[in-house]
């Protein structure tokens, strides 16, 4: 008869952890965590410029100009710590109401022309079948220009003297007009750039929407009698809904800091014309030369946008 010896206790345990648990799963626990923990850092690392560059040049800047707007300060002398007298200085200010108005007209102005034209001008675009590419790039031509390029190819078309515009005007009898200078006509001068110089943008996001709206959907709506309009308005626009919803945001928030155009067109002193980013322009580099009074004023319009998009998010989420 065969006698087998019992194992030794180090023999029974040498395959086993401190717990009893196997060495196995326990070696292969710790090389998932760590090929988790590697990839983790892989992946900040990556991210790590990203974020660097969003601190220094959007947090930073957001940070001092808060800051800065609690001083008076014209970069040349030491800051004086004011508390809150830049803001009532700004808010007792004639001309704060005044561009307030002309800001808020202006991003009407640009709401009926700089919405509805890309969309309109998209829905054309589409129905073409040959030299789209081409139409594609004469619209997105303008937006690759440099903003004052534009600005100032416009100058030259609005020139009362001798500009494109009053000569087309002559040519055929008519009156020309001051443009920029007429308090009637400056600011639909000004829409009328913006809407010319940004349509590029939104136009190419439509046309992209209205390619992936599914073709059945229009051969459904023929078999059903529907005119042109009809399958625009039934199924164009819910389809491209949240399309037209972020542009639209997009939009206002632009069109309220507009600043270019009239500082170029109309210069900083016309009250028919001046706006809230050429008033923060005054505040700063011509009549206080107080940076403080400019930081004051870019806060409130930080305040109103955040506040006008926190809203309007949530109302169109509602409607969602």
């Amino acid at each position: 008869m065969t006698v087998i010896a019992p194992q030794s206790s180090a023999a029974v345990t040498r395959g086993t952890g401190r717990a009893g648990a196997p060495e196995g799963p326990r070696s292969a626990r710790t090389a998932r965590l760590r090929r988790r923990i590697g990839d983790n850092l892989q992946a900040y690392a990556f991210l790590a410029a990203g974020l660097l560059c969003f601190a220094l040049f959007s947090w930073y800047p957001l940070v001092k100009g808060i800051i800065l707007s609690f001083q008076q300060d014209n970069f040349v002398t030491d800051p004086i710590w004011v508390g809150m007298d830049n803001y009532t200085a700004v808010l007792d200010d004639p001309l704060f109401a005044t561009a307030w108005l002309n800001t808020l007209e202006f991003t009407g102005l640009a709401l009926l022309f700089g919405f509805a034209v890309p969309f309109v001008l998209a829905l054309v675009i589409n129905e073409f079948r040959h030299a789209k590419g081409f139409f594609r790039f004469a619209v997105y031509l303008p937006v690759m220009l440099p903003p004052i390029v534009s600005v100032l190819l416009w100058q030259y078309f609005y020139d009362p003297g001798n500009g494109l515009f009053n000569a087309i005007l002559t040519g055929v009898g008519l009156p020309g007009s001051d443009w920029t200078q007429s308090p009637k006509m400056a600011m639909i001068s000004l829409v009328l750039v913006s809407t010319w110089a940004n349509m590029g943008g939104a136009t190419i996001m439509y046309l992209a929407g209205l390619a992936g709206i599914p073709g059945e959907l229009y051969e459904a709506a023929e078999l059903d009698g529907a005119t042109v309009w009809q399958r625009v308005r039934h199924v164009t626009i819910p389809q491209m809904r949240f399309i037209m919803l972020v542009l639209l945001l997009l939009q206002i928030v632009a069109t309220m800091q507009v600043f270019i155009e009239p500082y170029q067109l109309t210069g900083t002193t016309n009250p028919e014309t001046i706006t809230v980013m050429v008033l923060i322009y005054r505040y700063a580099f011509t009549i206080n030369n107080d940076f403080g009074m400019a930081a004051a004023m870019s806060v409130l319009l930080f305040i109103v946008l955040g506040a006008f998009s926190a809203l309007y998010l949530r109302l169109t989420r509602k409607a969602d």
